[in-house]
């Protein structure tokens, strides 16, 4: 009879050791899941913000020649036609309408 008590202990508790065990291997399996496409979005973000910083590098090579060459009316007057719509007295501009 001491026997059969001292074996059920031993056999629960193997039992209980190997559902940890399975537990543990399954939620490690679910958080490497989880961390590789953390990763996948990251390295996305990555690669947009290193596009961006190079469009901003050739901006920036391209406002230094412009200061290095002194001809700043020349940019002064790209940037009123271009970013603020001016235009000179007689000139006309045509905008297409026929598209919405």
């Amino acid at each position: 009879m001491r026997r059969q008590r001292a074996a059920r202990p031993k056999v629960l508790y193997r039992l209980i050791t190997k559902l940890v065990v399975i537990i543990t291997l399954i939620a490690c399996a679910v958080g490497i899941i989880v961390m590789q496409s953390t990763k996948a979005e990251k390295l996305k973000e990555l690669a947009q913000i290193q596009k961006k910083a190079e469009e901003i590098e050739a901006e920036n090579v391209e406002l230094q020649r412009i200061l290095d060459n002194d001809d700043m009316d020349a940019y002064m007057e790209k940037v009123a036609i271009e970013k603020m719509n001016y235009a000179y007295p007689n000139e006309r501009r045509y905008y297409d309408t026929s598209r919405n």
